[in-house]
């Protein structure tokens, strides 16, 4: 049966403005980082992207290696992109990233001006797209000039590749250093995408967030719901199927007793406010507009309408802040920390 997007999905969502750019985003977007592979039914994916666009959510985020296997979710999405968001690309922003392996030796990850330009055209052919929205240098590489990597998004802005340039998980440093020089091109950084939630808090330590809203460039923050500890799905500890016992990204480790006790607290102050858990997570990370959209992922479409409910209440009272930075246990769940230095 033919999709037809919600006439009112612009109404269910908050656009914010990205940075000091002219592009609006919404409060939340889809990431595909999960979910999109192989190993999902293409019913499936269809239908979480459908269930996100009818919320408002025009923001798609991709990457060269989001599967399994690496490619399939460009892949994935390029199908949808023809057949239920045939004829709707001009209301879409869609984003890809290259930084970590997707191909067999020394040009198939990191920064160089050959990989990141390669693996950009092969996006777009996955895609079937002309150009993206966004393009991402995923990663820094300490091995390669940042002249040169910045260099390269410069130019895939300038072939027609991309309308707009990012970078994540470059700490706060690397972030200006990386500013700068594209700011010299003429190709400013329109948006930084780093991990960030209640308990990984790497960005308010670097003083990133600081720095962005000083240079005028916009964030979105990925991993808001901690790879889904920030959920009830582990409120009453680790359920069986969950990504924690997938042996993927989550590591079941980090779900220690303390975690789980801090997980459980804050689950009951979510009720308190009205939110569930990961509606209150969401909410914690774009208060005060300090991050400009919340990057979330899911495996159904019920998860996308309960995280899109986060928008109608972003609000903190200064109390509710300092129980929640009481409450919080510090995980160790940064895995992108060597990538940032």
């Amino acid at each position: 049966m033919p999709y037809t997007p919600a006439e009112n999905r612009y109404e269910k969502m908050k656009y914010r403005r990205c940075g000091n750019s002219g592009l609006m985003l919404p409060a939340i977007s889809l990431g595909l980082w999960h979910n999109f592979g192989g190993d999902t039914p293409h019913e499936t994916k269809r239908a979480i992207c459908q269930a996100a666009f009818d919320s408002g959510i025009t923001h798609f985020d991709l990457a060269n290696n989001y599967g399994p296997p690496p490619g399939s979710a460009e892949t994935a999405f390029g199908e949808i992109l023809r057949t239920d968001f045939a004829g709707l690309r001009d209301e879409l922003i869609i984003s890809s990233k290259a930084g970590y392996e997707m191909w067999d030796g020394p040009y198939g990850e990191w920064g160089s001006r050959k990989y990141l330009i390669s693996s950009c055209d092969q996006s777009l052919k996955r895609m079937g797209v002309d150009y993206v929205d966004i393009f991402y240098s995923h990663r820094f590489d300490p091995d390669t000039p940042l002249e040169e990597t910045m260099g390269a998004l410069d130019h895939i802005v300038r072939s027609g590749r991309a309308l707009y340039v990012g970078i994540s998980s470059y700490n706060s440093q690397r972030t200006r250093e990386a500013v700068a020089i594209l700011n010299d091109l003429g190709t400013p950084c329109l948006i930084h995408q780093p991990s960030y939630n209640m308990l990984n808090r790497w960005v308010e330590n670097d003083g990133l967030k600081d720095t962005l809203k000083e240079l005028g460039v916009g964030s979105i923050a990925f991993t808001p719901l901690a790879q889904g500890m920030l959920t009830n799905k582990y409120v009453g500890g680790i359920p069986e199927g969950s990504r924690a016992t997938q042996g993927k990204s989550l590591n079941p480790d980090t779900l220690n007793e303390a975690t789980l006790a801090s997980i459980k607290s804050l689950n009951e102050m979510a009720k308190e406010r009205g939110q569930t858990l990961a509606q209150m997570a969401i909410a914690w990370v774009l208060r005060e507009g300090g991050i400009t959209t919340a990057l979330i992922g899911a495996s159904k479409p019920s998860q996308v309408l309960d995280c899109v409910g986060a928008i109608e209440n972003l609000e903190f009272s200064d109390e509710e802040l300092a129980e929640i930075n009481r409450l919080s246990v510090e995980a160790d769940i940064n895995l992108w920390k060597k990538s940032s230095a």
